[in-house]
């Protein structure tokens, strides 16, 4: 991933208050169709411009052939308060961040958690973060994906804070099949599969246990079926079952009382 700094030049007189929307406006575009990571943008006033900092999935990520209809809408949208068409200067890769991979996987997963600010979409066998923009989005552009991965984070961070507050409000959001956040997780994977004409799993978040003891040999939610694997895939997940395209962990709570 790259850090990079996106210059707003002055064009015409304006109001903050205008600017500010129309950058707003243009950067949430952004988040929305997977161009740029992360939930904040700093922005500074230098006098004669508006400075954002943003990380970019790639280096190329600002390209105009990765832009949706809504991007090049509120890019258009810049000249109306006052503002020029945004110049991007790359920083450096950014060293806080996970790499992305090189080039589109043929297995994919949404996966995300509290701390992460890549694309929800992963290899399903490094996990390494997918570029969303390299993708036939399902609908318009990614705002569905990006806003249940929010949700997803909100409820993961909760659930795991010393001192907790609606804890089992929010783990049950997270390891429960039928759950409304993972009904439409994996609805969005089932759409994102059949747009791209490629296998999109659903990890399935894992924290807690009735029975640690009975963990290892539990079955698919889905189906039933038998899905424990000899070997864990990508180093995490312990159960995959290929007929409801969902990935697993053994409980995180029984790994850590048994030492594994």
């Amino acid at each position: 991933m790259y850090l990079a700094e996106l210059r707003f030049t002055l064009i015409a007189d304006t109001e903050f208050s205008l600017a500010e929307q129309a950058i707003r406006r243009y950067l949430e575009a952004l988040i929305f169709n997977g161009q740029m990571l992360g939930r904040e943008f700093p922005t500074a006033f230098t006098g004669d411009a508006f400075c954002s900092r943003l990380v970019l999935p790639t280096a190329d990520a600002l390209s105009g052939q990765h832009a949706s209809a809504r991007v090049k809408a509120a890019e258009q949208q810049l000249a109306a308060a006052g503002l020029g068409y945004p110049q991007c200067q790359l920083l450096g890769q950014d060293l806080m961040s996970q790499q992305t991979v090189t080039e589109l996987p043929a297995e994919l997963v949404l996966f995300t958690t509290y701390a992460d600010t890549c694309s929800p979409l992963r290899c399903a066998n490094t996990l390494q973060p997918v570029p969303l923009f390299w993708l036939n989005p399902a609908a318009a552009d990614y705002e569905a994906l990006i806003r249940w991965q929010l949700q997803f984070q909100a409820l993961d961070e909760i659930q795991l804070q010393q001192d907790r507050v609606l804890h089992k409000t929010a783990e049950n959001s997270l390891q429960h099949y039928q759950s409304k956040l993972n009904r439409q997780g994996r609805k969005l994977a089932t759409q994102l599969a059949r747009q791209n004409q490629r296998p999109v799993w659903y990890a399935l978040y894992s924290g807690s246990a009735t029975d640690c003891q009975a963990e290892a040999d539990k079955c698919c939610p889905g189906c039933g079926g038998n899905w424990r694997l000899a070997t864990p895939q990508a180093g995490m997940f312990d159960f995959r079952c290929d007929n409801c395209l969902l990935l697993s962990n053994i409980a995180w709570e029984c790994q850590s009382n048994s030492g594994e």
